[in-house]
């Protein structure tokens, strides 16, 4: 049974709910298996270490996770239009995996939370597709073909999924963006368990 990684950092929670309707997804297609972890905060002071095993949620994840999947669904908080540092920094220790050509051929997809509808939601996930294209992988978007994507007035792109937050970070994920999430990792599973074949 393949393995689907939702790779993801989170920090008040929201991006953990996209993960999370996205690993519905990825069980929603016979056959496929979602393997949740996180990747722990970085600090600016290098002595603070984060403790091994994270208090509650996904476990952190290790470079194995990535050579033994499948695929990957790979999400981040924008942060400036860009993907949060400790994904960054998770992915820019990476490059042994990279030389080994470890995740070329393998469909990935990314997701991503904001503040605000124009927080940077399509620089962020096209920030994070950026890597995964060095890496070899096969980038799945959401295609129109989800009727959500010209109905939603939230989260939601042809990127990848997404939710809107608030500013007060206040603002559940909502129908659309959970329905919009769910139709991303099924349709990741869907391509995986095709190219398994």
């Amino acid at each position: 049974m393949p393995d689907v990684l939702v790779l993801y950092y989170s920090r008040s929670g929201a991006t953990r709910a996209l993960a999370e309707r996205i690993a519905a997804g990825i069980e929603s297609i016979p056959g496929a298996q979602a393997r949740m972890r996180t990747v722990p905060p970085v600090a600016s002071i290098t002595q603070t270490a984060a403790p091994p095993v994270p208090p509650s949620g996904a476990p952190y994840a290790e470079l194995r996770d990535l050579e033994e999947c499948a695929a990957l669904a790979l999400g981040s908080p924008t942060r400036f239009g860009n993907m949060a540092a400790p994904m960054k920094h998770f992915l820019d220790g990476t490059g042994a995996l990279w030389q080994n050509g470890a995740l070329a051929g393998k469909p990935a997809c990314v997701f991503t939370s904001s503040a605000s509808m124009h927080g940077g939601q399509e620089t962020t996930l096209v920030s994070m597709m950026l890597p995964l294209l060095h890496h070899g992988m096969l980038i799945v978007g959401l295609p129109y073909t989800e009727p959500l994507l010209l109905g939603t007035s939230s989260g939601g792109t042809p990127y990848g999924a997404s939710h809107v937050a608030g500013a007060l970070d206040d603002k559940p994920v909502s129908e659309d963006e959970k329905r919009l999430a769910y139709a991303l990792g099924k349709r990741l599973a869907n391509v995986t368990m095709k190219l398994a074949r």
